[in-house]
């Protein structure tokens, strides 16, 4: 897996510091993650930690007959848990990225 060398959001910014650290990430390094989940009203963060193995973006698509340049892609964080779950986080602007 490789790691794209600008890693960006269609329509939002991602936070530089975050964008400089996933550049400098080799795979098997430690990461921790910190993702906002949202339902309805209420938010709480979610922290997953593993071993960093690259990032690449996620084609979703859209679920209406479109054109193929409408798709939306997401960029996402691979990891592995320490259990030796595979894991990946997709990054918004709000997503936190350490080293562990």
């Amino acid at each position: 897996m490789t790691t794209p060398r600008d890693v960006t959001l269609p329509s939002r910014r991602l936070d530089p510091a975050v964008v400089r650290l996933l550049g400098e990430l080799k795979p098997g390094d430690r990461v921790t993650l910190t993702h906002t989940v949202r339902v309805g009203g209420r938010t709480w963060p979610a922290t997953a930690t593993g071993t960093f193995r690259g990032v690449n973006y996620l084609s979703t698509g859209l679920t209406t007959d479109r054109l193929a340049a409408d798709d939306i892609v997401v960029p996402t964080v691979h990891f592995a848990r320490d259990d030796g779950e595979l894991g990946s986080v997709a990054l918004d602007e709000n997503t936190k990225v350490s080293r562990a």
